[in-house]
């Protein structure tokens, strides 16, 4: 059984999908995951799996979205496949089209709520566009996933679609992983200083990162240790610069996992600070909860629902009643004077990663994978 995979990244840092073809490698599948290629892409580590990655003139704009369109659904067409698995709406219609043509099964992994993206609310025009497409396409779906209830529930009332949640979380860590963890000394990291990280591939508006590097003012003893990309991260460098917090905040461009889960596990404590701003942050379960909590790392989040949930049900670690950059200051400053509490929340990580892992999630997304090797 041969699936194609398709996303509208550069595959390097999408670990949600890695995991998917992973899994559905190790159920038999033959796995081709396509994506993009851009001009300062990393380079992919070796999988088990097969990648392409199409090279386009166009970075981003109309322009970018038309011909990743147009060259998905050429590479689709001449490519066998007996099941497509189609990653966000940028990715769908060209799945869906040739899905059609074929006559073979579609799977959509939708893991948020596309149309409802800060970067589409002040440009109504690109929204309409993007909600007729899901509009014309979602309620003609029979297998949808998505990653978490909440945004499950909103697709399912309005499309009257039955959609299946596999939540994003990391694998298990296996103990020779942790055998290879290298020091704060080798990561160049002040072995002296407490270590505040905020990463994730997508550091954008509204995501409370302003907010942490200002709260930088009122802490000493620690870094700020921001790992990855995203819209405001220029943003972020001028702001240290004007407020002179060169020796407290430190930057870092996105890593591959491998790379980056070295200094996950240095840092004394993780920010998932995104804001309630609109309906898709407010109904988000951000990857880098998981990565904290697998990393053993206590947590400072901001008041999600979600979120709430599993910082208070696994005891992990504190909630920002706001995000004035003094309440965040407070909060971490009460973290890091109460060394009792620290020790408990970073213990009780161990038990949250033995239940928030891929290996508890993978059951359903193996539910609806085997019906189709079941049928050929």
């Amino acid at each position: 059984m041969r699936a194609i995979v398709s996303v509208i990244n550069d595959l390097s840092t999408d670990q949600r999908v890695h995991k998917m073809c992973s899994s559905l490698d190790d159920m038999g599948y033959r796995v081709l995951m396509v994506g993009r290629r851009q001009r300062m892409s990393l380079s992919l580590e070796p999988r088990k799996y097969q990648t392409r990655r199409m090279f386009l003139l166009f970075e981003k704009g109309f322009l970018f979205y038309a011909c990743f369109q147009f060259r998905l659904f050429l590479f689709l067409m001449f490519h066998k496949a007996d099941v497509l698995v189609s990653n966000d709406l940028d990715t769908l219609l060209p799945n869906y089209l040739v899905s059609r043509i074929k006559g073979i099964p579609l799977v959509y992994d939708t893991h948020e709520l596309f149309c409802e993206v800060p970067e589409l609310q002040g440009s109504p025009f690109k929204k309409r566009i993007w909600k007729r497409i899901e509009r014309f396409i979602f309620p003609k779906l029979k297998d949808v996933l998505t990653v978490n209830d909440p945004i499950a529930a909103i697709y399912s009332k309005e499309y009257q679609v039955s959609v299946r949640v596999v939540r994003n979380m990391p694998r298990k860590e296996a103990p020779d992983d942790l055998l290879q963890l290298k020091s704060k000394q080798e990561l160049g990291l002040p072995e002296d200083r407490k270590i505040i990280l905020l990463q994730g591939a997508g550091i954008n508006i509204d995501r409370g990162a302003e907010e942490a590097l200002e709260s930088m003012q009122y802490i000493e003893d620690a870094i700020l240790l921001i790992i990855g990309g995203g819209d405001v991260i220029g943003k972020l460098k001028q702001m240290r610069d004007d407020l002179k917090l060169d020796d407290k905040v430190r930057f870092i461009p996105k890593l591959p996992f491998s790379e980056l889960r070295q200094y996950t596990h240095q840092a004394d404590i993780g920010l998932t600070l995104d804001k309630d701003t609109n309906i898709n942050y407010r109904n988000s379960l951000p990857n880098k909860l998981f990565d904290y909590i697998h990393a053993g790392v206590p947590v400072l989040a901001s008041d999600l629902a979600e979120v709430r949930k599993i910082v208070e049900h696994y005891k992990i670690g504190a909630i920002t009643p706001d995000h004035n950059p003094l309440t965040i200051a407070d909060c971490l400053n009460a973290c890091f004077s109460d060394a009792g509490l620290m020790s408990l929340w970073k213990e009780n990580t161990k038990l949250a990663a033995e239940k928030l892992c891929w290996e508890e999630e993978e059951g359903v997304l193996k539910d609806v994978y085997m019906k189709f090797m079941n049928k050929k």
